[in-house]
C-alpha cells in the first residue's frame, strides 16, 4: 500500500503552517502531500483563514524537495480550463515534476455564493468537468494546433509552450457515481474515492474495471485510491483524546467523541496499530492501491509522524 497525506487548510492554516506539515510529511516518508481546494472556511460563519490552493502549492514546490504535491480536488467551477492548464504546468515545472492534480465537479454552493462564483446544476458541472479533462489532456499532450469544440469551452489551434514532460498526473475524485467512474476510465491516471468504506470501494473499483474494458482501456493502467479519515494513537486513551481534539477543531467541542468515532469507524482508519493496519488491509483487499490519509488535526505533527510509524512497513 502507498500512502499520501491529505489536509484541509481551510481550517485556518497559514502558509507557514501548511509548509510545516508538508515538511513533516516529507520527513516521515509520505510519498505525496495533498491539500483541498476551497476559498472559504466552513461551516458557513466559521470565519477561519483560508489560502488559495495553487498559490500555496507553488510555494511548496520551492520549499520542499522530494514529496509529491497536489490538489484533492480542484472544482471545475473555480478555474477556466485553459488558464488552469497553464497554472498547473507552471507549478509542475517549479516542483521538478512532482505535481498531481485532482479535479471534481465541486459541491459547496454556499462557498461559491460567497465569492460570486457561478454554481450551475449537477449535470452542467459534470459536463464542464468532462470538457475540462479533455482540455487539460489536449493542451498538455496534444499536437500543435490542437482544437476542441465543447458546449462550455472551445480551444482554437492551441499553442501550449512549454508542454509539461511528463505531464502532471490527473486524478478524478468522487464518491463512485456512474458518470464519474466513466470519466475516470476515459481520462484519468487515478480514480480516487471519498467517504467510502472497503465494501463501497470494492463495488466502485469493479465498476471502474468494467468501464475501462468497455472503452478498450487496460484496467491496470489506472491507479485506484481512496481518501480516508484517520485518527490513530499509541493507546486507546490517545485515540479518544485525538477524537475529542478533532471535534473541537471542527466546531463541535463537547460532543460525544465516542459516538462520533463509532459512526465513522466502518469507513475511517481509527485506533491503535493493529486496528489501523487491519483497516488498511481491508482497503487493499477491496482493490485500493493508495490511501490519502485525511488529517483533520493538521497542527498535531506527532499525529502525522505516528501515521507513518503505525502504517508504513
Amino acid at each position: 500500500m502507498r500512502f499520501a497525506l491529505m489536509t484541509e487548510p481551510h481550517q485556518g492554516l497559514s502558509y507557514q503552517e501548511i509548509l510545516a506539515i508538508a515538511l513533516t510529511a516529507e520527513e516521515a516518508g509520505f510519498e505525496a502531500f495533498f491539500r483541498s481546494d476551497h476559498f472559504g472556511s466552513f461551516p458557513p460563519g466559521a470565519g477561519m483563514a483560508s489560502t488559495d490552493c495553487w498559490a500555496t502549492l507553488a510555494g511548496l514546490a520551492r520549499d520542499t524537495r522530494r514529496i509529491g504535491l497536489g490538489s484533492l480536488v480542484s472544482p471545475v467551477t473555480f478555474r477556466v480550463p485553459g488558464a488552469f492548464a497553464k497554472l498547473v504546468a507552471t507549478v509542475h515545472e517549479m516542483s521538478g515534476g512532482r505535481i498531481e492534480v485532482g479535479v471534481g465537479a465541486g459541491w459547496n454552493d454556499a462557498e461559491h455564493a460567497q465569492f460570486g462564483i457561478p454554481y450551475p446544476g449537477d449535470r452542467v458541472r459534470v459536463d464542464q468537468l468532462e470538457e475540462e479533462l479533455a482540455i487539460l489532456r489536449g493542451l498538455w499532450a496534444g499536437p500543435d494546433g490542437w482544437s476542441f469544440d465543447g458546449a462550455h469551452w472551445q480551444v482554437r489551434e492551441a499553442s501550449f509552450v512549454p508542454r509539461p514532460a511528463p505531464r502532471p498526473r490527473l486524478i478524478v475524485g468522487g464518491s463512485g457515481r456512474p458518470r464519474s467512474i466513466r470519466l475516470a476510465a476515459r481520462f484519468a491516471d487515478e480514480c480516487n474515492l471519498a467517504s467510502s468504506g472497503p465494501a463501497q470501494c470494492r463495488a466502485a473499483f469493479a465498476s471502474l474495471g468494467a468501464a475501462c474494458a468497455e472503452i478498450g482501456r487496460d484496467p491496470g493502467s489506472i491507479t485506484r485510491s481512496v481518501m480516508v479519515g484517520v485518527v490513530v494513537g499509541r493507546t486507546d486513551a490517545e485515540v479518544r483524546d485525538r477524537a475529542g481534539a478533532l471535534l473541537a477543531s471542527i466546531g463541535t467541542p463537547g460532543a460525544d467523541a465516542e459516538a462520533w468515532v463509532e459512526e465513522r469507524r466502518p469507513r475511517w482508519i481509527i485506533g491503535t496499530r493493529d486496528a489501523a493496519r487491519e483497516r488498511v488491509a481491508e482497503f487493499a483487499a477491496a482493490g485500493a492501491e493508495r490511501i490519502m490519509l485525511q488529517d483533520l488535526l493538521p497542527r498535531d505533527h506527532d499525529h502525522v509522524r505516528l501515521m507513518a510509524e503505525l502504517l508504513f512497513d
